[in-house]
C-alpha cells in the first residue's frame, strides 16, 4: 500500500510511539477495549470534548497506530492494559483509517466551504493513490468510491476526526458555512456500512441547530458528562500519585494546585500541567501558555444579567448552580449566563457537578487564570480589589485589624455594583475575594465542620509556606467582632484544626447592617 499522509499514516504513529518514550506516560489504552465494544455496531459514533491539553491528539495518535491497515503496531501495545484485552488481536490494524486533523484543514482554507472541498478531494485521493488497480464506477462520487474500496479491500473505515470543533471557533459567526460542514459530516458518515468506527474529539460538544443536531448518531462525552469514560478525560489522581512518586515530587502539591475535576469520585487531572511540573519541577499556572486564555476573557466580558455576580462568587469559591441544557454548543451563541458558565465548563475553566448542577472553580492553576483574566476585564472593583488582596494578607499576618477593617469596607464599597450584600454568605463572598492573595501561599476552607459548628473560613499553609501561620476567619452579621472571636474560643475551633500546631491568626469580621460599617478583630493563638 502506497504511503499517504491521511490515510493509514505514518506520522500519528511516530508520534504516538515517541509519546511512549516521554518522561510521563500513562496507559490510557483501555479506551479502546471500549471503542472495540462499539464498532461495527449502530453505536459506532462516538465523540469526546475535552479542553486543551487535556490529550486529545495523543489519543487520537494511538487509535490510529492501533487500527491502521497494514501496520504492525503489536509491538507498541504489548505491556499496554488493551493487549490484555480480549479484543486486542481482532481489530489490531485491520482497518483503513483515515486522520483528519480538521484544523489542519482550516489554517490553508479561507472558508469553511473550501475546508470542505479540500477534505473531499483528500479523501478521494488518498483511496486512489492507495488502491490504484481498483476500477472505481464513479471516481468523483466520496461514498460510492468507499463503499466500492471496503468491498475491495474487505475493511471497513475508521475516520478519526481531530479538531472537529475548530470551525465553530475560528468561523463562530459563519452559520451557513458552520451547516455545509455539519452536513458533510453528515453525509459522510451517518448510517454508511463502510464506517465501522468514527471517533471524534474537539473542545465543544456537537454543535446544535433548534432542538436537533445534524450529528445526531453520535454518542457524546464530554466534560458535563464523561461517563463511563472519566478516567480518559485526563490523569486520575492514582496516576497523578504514582507519577510523583517516581519522580520524587510533591503530591500534595500537586493536588493543591491541579485536582478539583471530579466525575464520581474520580478525580482528574490535566496532563499538560503535570507533565510540565515533572520537566520543570515548579508547580504553577502552566494554562496561561495556552491560547485558551483568550477564549476566557472574552466570555467574562459579556453583558448578562448575574454573570459577574455568578464569576465573582466562584472566585469566592462559591458555587453556583446553572442550567446547561440551553447552551448551544458554539462560542458566539449565548442567551444568558448560563450559556457563558457552560462554555466555561467545557473549555475547563469550570468544573461541573452533574447532581448538584453546580459549577466551581476546580483548582489553584484556575483560580490563577481567572484572576489574570479579570484583572484585565472591564471589572475596575474586582480588579482593585484583588490589587489590594496582597496587603489585606500582609496586614492580617500583622494583626492590624484596623488596617484589615478598611480593607474589608474597601472591598465591600467595590463589589456592591456586582453583589447583592444582604447576609452573611454575601459578607463571605466579599471577604474571600479580598483575601484572594491568600491562594499564593494557603489553602483556603469555607465551613469547615469543627465538631462544636462550622468554621466560617480556614486558611492553612500549603506545603512549602509551613512557615506562615494559619488563618482563621469568623464572620458576623449585625452582632459584633469581638463576639466572634468569643465565639471561637468558646466552640474550640483552634483545638479542631487537624493535622496543624503552631500559630493561628484568629480574625472576627462584623458588618453592621444599619451604619454599613465593618469592624475587625485580630488575636494570635497558638495550639
Amino acid at each position: 500500500m502506497a504511503v499517504d499522509i491521511y490515510l493509514n499514516p505514518s506520522s500519528p504513529i511516530k508520534n504516538f510511539k515517541g509519546s511512549l518514550a516521554a518522561q510521563v506516560c500513562v496507559d490510557k489504552s483501555g479506551l479502546i477495549s471500549f471503542l472495540n465494544s462499539v464498532a461495527g455496531t449502530p453505536r459506532r459514533y462516538v465523540c469526546i470534548s475535552r479542553p486543551r491539553r487535556f490529550g486529545k491528539t495523543w489519543t487520537a495518535n494511538m487509535l490510529t497506530a492501533y487500527y491502521s491497515l497494514g501496520r504492525n503496531a503489536k509491538e507498541l501495545f504489548e505491556g499496554l492494559k488493551i493487549s490484555e484485552d480480549p479484543s486486542f488481536e481482532s481489530h489490531l490494524n485491520k482497518y483503513n483509517v483515515f486522520f483528519l486533523n480538521i484544523q489542519n484543514f482550516l489554517s490553508e482554507s479561507t472558508s469553511i466551504k473550501a475546508m470542505v472541498s479540500s477534505i473531499k478531494s483528500v479523501i478521494l485521493s488518498s483511496v486512489k493513490k492507495a488502491y490504484p488497480s481498483a476500477n472505481f464506477a464513479k471516481p468523483r462520487d466520496i461514498l460510492q468510491t468507499l463503499y466500492e474500496v471496503e468491498a475491495y479491500a474487505g475493511a471497513g473505515f475508521v475516520f478519526i476526526i481531530d479538531e472537529w470543533d475548530c470551525v465553530f471557533r475560528v468561523f463562530k459567526d459563519d452559520v451557513n458555512g458552520q451547516k455545509i460542514y455539519l452536513d458533510f459530516l453528515r453525509l459522510l458518515l451517518k448510517d454508511q456500512g463502510y464506517v465501522h468506527l468514527a471517533y471524534m474529539t474537539g473542545i465543544l460538544p456537537i454543535k446544535k441547530y433548534g432542538t436537533h443536531s445534524a450529528l445526531n448518531m453520535f454518542t457524546e462525552f464530554s466534560m458535563s458528562n464523561p461517563y463511563p469514560l472519566a478516567e480518559y478525560v485526563g490523569f486520575t489522581e492514582l496516576e497523578v500519585k504514582k507519577i510523583c512518586d517516581s519522580g520524587n515530587l510533591s503530591f500534595e502539591q500537586a493536588k493543591a494546585w491541579y485536582d478539583g475535576y471530579i466525575f464520581n469520585d474520580v478525580h482528574i487531572y490535566n496532563p499538560m500541567s503535570i507533565a510540565s511540573v515533572v520537566e520543570r519541577r515548579v508547580f504553577s499556572n502552566y494554562w496561561s501558555q495556552t491560547e485558551t486564555f483568550e477564549a476566557l476573557k472574552m466570555p467574562i466580558n459579556l453583558n448578562f444579567d448575574g454573570l459577574k455576580e455568578s464569576i465573582s462568587k466562584l472566585m469566592s469559591q462559591q458555587p453556583v448552580r446553572i442550567n446547561i441544557k440551553s447552551f448551544q454548543n458554539d462560542m458566539a451563541t449565548f442567551s444568558s449566563a448560563d450559556d457563558v458558565l457552560t462554555l466555561l465548563v467545557h473549555l475547563g475553566y469550570l468544573a461541573y457537578d452533574s447532581k448538584s448542577c453546580e459549577v466551581l472553580i476546580p483548582n489553584n492553576e484556575i483560580k490563577e487564570e481567572f484572576k489574570n483574566a479579570v484583572e484585565n476585564a472591564s471589572w475596575p472593583g474586582v480588579s482593585k480589589l484583588l490589587s489590594d488582596s496582597r496587603k489585606l494578607v500582609e496586614d492580617t499576618l500583622s494583626l492590624n485589624s484596623s488596617s484589615v477593617a478598611k480593607a474589608i469596607q474597601a472591598a465591600h464599597n467595590e463589589s456592591t455594583s456586582i453583589l447583592k450584600y444582604n447576609d452573611e454568605n454575601s459578607l463571605c463572598c466579599v471577604v474571600t475575594l479580598a483575601y484572594y492573595h491568600a491562594n499564593e501561599h494557603y489553602i483556603i476552607f469555607r465551613e469547615l465542620a469543627s465538631g462544636e459548628g462550622f468554621i466560617d473560613m480556614l486558611f492553612l499553609p500549603k506545603p512549602m509556606h509551613y512557615d506562615k501561620p494559619a488563618i482563621l476567619v469568623e464572620l458576623k452579621w449585625d452582632l459584633s467582632a469581638d463576639g466572634a472571636i468569643k465565639q471561637v474560643k468558646d466552640k474550640h475551633y483552634p483545638q479542631k484544626v487537624a493535622q496543624y500546631t503552631g500559630k493561628i491568626i484568629l480574625v472576627g469580621i462584623n458588618y453592621d447592617k444599619k451604619t454599613k460599617v465593618h469592624t475587625c478583630t485580630i488575636e494570635e493563638f497558638t495550639k
